[in-house]
């Protein structure tokens, strides 16, 4: 058999589905292949970013190990910044790019580099297949590093004539592996004891809750305990409901702000994460020096990582959720602070509804006013992919996540991902209705997706908020000029979208998205019915105020 067919049959053995690809010359091998396997489908992209985006979201949604295909040194290029979101959602991703002719290595082909060393920075592990020989080993191990926790990127060169090569050597799995241990008894039995002795416990949620199905679990254990629950300040899942009275939103971006919000407990249980990616440095830590930190990972990777804790245990997480729920029982004072956590939160929400209420008459509507609209008016089981960024604490606030509606989000920073991500999320769910809410800077990196949305007939209803600005940028120049106390009154340089305004609506329209525009919060329900109602994808331009007009 040839290289290809070991290929193809390799990701048929690990469950493959789908290709998400920009095709070119070196890829000729495997897109001539997939004829021959029908139940692969490939999803085609005009660019190689927003084709790893797609996928990257796509594992978040499916559960199976994305495969995507570049083309050579520039489609890679293309690529590395999607790769690198990847790496940080931990996502399970093969990455894949067609190699000119190793018999050319020598004489530096047009589009010839070395594709491995491109790609090693942003991956847990970089490799060219050098012969067909190797094609079946390489890509068992490449799916086993790909899946093991914590999970990431893997990249693999297929050079041209190692993909039209003979071999015996057939395709293969590394087996079926078990990483979940079992944590013993005594040393969750410790931690039982810390949250029953707590003054004040607080939980602190990785995306690795959703991922391993603990969720439930963790609800249960912050209702028995009366202990609050913050997400990370960013998310590529929502592991905790946004509305439910113990949630204490998302941390924020820098160790005194983490400090601020956990300080003054006792008690400390982080569950499934890096903990904690900052934005900014400060001189302070993060708990208090008398503080008990508890640490409960998938694997060891991640404990004590960067700081040091008290109790770190890896093993699987839901299970230790689930034993924990059954060791701890009611008592008095957690009634009493669940009845704290309970007015906290409708406080928390009376002020926000005082300033909504405050601020709804604004013209330009402000993305506050936009995303109630929103909210009320989508599907309750709209799968959101967002990167609304600037006004992710509205959506947190208006969607639901997390009880009615999954969330996927993109870690890492990079912008671009929500509308690429959305992709993957609708070929993963056919059947559901996806919402993808992003701004239109960041729509912008990956605009392309809306071809491959149309050309799919994926139902996706894309939600831009256009403020004609970078908005988060112009908060970031705030920070920085008074962390590093910087006088000035200088407007924000280089941050502006407009002299031309983007046109959304035409852009769509060239790209077979139907689309409208809104100014008035007044049509939104409207317009989001009929984007619903649409056999495809549907764009909504939604005009809201930026800084320069507040």
């Amino acid at each position: 058999m040839r290289g290809r067919q070991v290929f193809m049959e390799s990701l048929r053995l690990h469950g493959v589905t789908k290709i998400f690809g920009n095709p070119g010359t070196t890829e000729s091998p495997m897109l001539d292949s997939l004829m021959d396997y029908p139940d692969i489908e490939y999803i085609v992209h005009l660019h190689e970013g927003v084709a790893v985006g797609a996928g990257n979201f796509f594992a978040q949604a499916s559960g199976q190990t994305a495969v995507v295909n570049m083309h050579v040194a520039p489609g890679l290029g293309n690529a590395i910044g999607a790769v690198y979101g990847a790496l940080k959602n931990n996502t399970p991703m093969i990455v894949t790019a067609g190699a000119q002719d190793t018999r050319m290595r020598l004489r530096d082909p047009l589009l010839g580099y070395d594709l491995a060393a491109m790609a090693e920075p942003v991956t847990k592990w970089s490799v060219q297949v050098e012969s067909a020989d190797e094609m079946g080993p390489v890509l068992a191990r490449a799916f086993k590093i790909a899946n093991q926790h914590p999970a990431g990127p893997v990249f693999v060169g297929l050079p041209i004539n190692v993909m039209e090569q003979e071999t015996d050597i057939a395709a293969t799995t590394a087996g079926s592996l078990e990483e979940r241990p079992y944590i013993a008894e005594v040393h969750l039995a410790k931690v039982a004891d810390l949250l029953r002795r707590s003054r004040k416990p607080v939980f602190i949620a990785g995306d690795d809750v959703v991922r391993e199905g603990a969720r439930d679990a963790l609800v249960k254990l912050s209702e028995k305990t009366g202990a609050g629950v913050h997400m990370e300040l960013v998310s590529g899942r929502f592991s905790f409901p946004a509305d439910h009275p113990h949630f204490r939103g998302r941390m924020g971006p820098d160790a005194a702000a983490v400090h601020q919000a956990v300080g003054d407990c006792d008690l400390v249980v982080l569950i499934g994460g890096p903990f904690f990616e900052e934005v900014w440095h400060t001189d302070v830590a993060p708990f208090e020096s008398n503080t008990t930190v508890v640490q409960l990972e998938v694997s060891p990777a991640r404990l004590a990582h960067n700081f040091k804790v008290d109790v770190g245990l890896a093993g699987d997480i839901r299970n230790a959720l689930e034993r924990l729920n059954e060791m701890l029982v009611d008592e008095t004072d957690f009634e009493e602070r669940r009845a704290a956590l309970a007015d906290l939160k409708d406080h928390e929400n009376q002020v926000s509804s005082d300033r909504f209420e405050a601020l709804k008459d604004r013209s330009p509507m402000t993305p506050s006013q936009a995303l109630f609209e929103v909210g009320r008016a989508i599907p309750a089981d709209a799968l959101i992919a967002d990167e609304s960024i600037t006004a992710s604490g509205d959506m947190v606030r208006y969607f639901r996540l997390g009880s009615g509606r999954e969330y996927y989000g993109g870690r890492g920073g990079g912008i671009g991902q929500g509308v690429a991500g959305s992709i993957g999320v609708a070929v993963a769910h056919p059947d559901r209705q996806v919402i993808a809410t992003t701004g239109d800077g960041s729509a912008m990196y990956s605009i392309q997706a809306l071809w491959t949305a149309a050309h799919h007939g994926l139902k996706i209803l894309f939600i831009m908020l256009s403020n004609r600005e970078y908005r988060v940028l112009k908060h970031n120049m705030d920070q920085y000029r008074r962390r590093f106390a910087v006088e000035s009154n200088k407007p924000y340089p280089h941050m502006d979208l407009a002299n031309p305004v983007l046109g959304f609506t035409e852009m769509a329209a060239g790209m077979g998205v139907p689309a409208r525009q809104v100014t008035d919060p007044a049509d939104i329900a409207a317009a989001i019915a009929a984007g619903v109602a649409a056999e495809g994808p549907y764009l909504i331009d939604l005009v809201v105020e930026g800084l320069e007009t507040r």
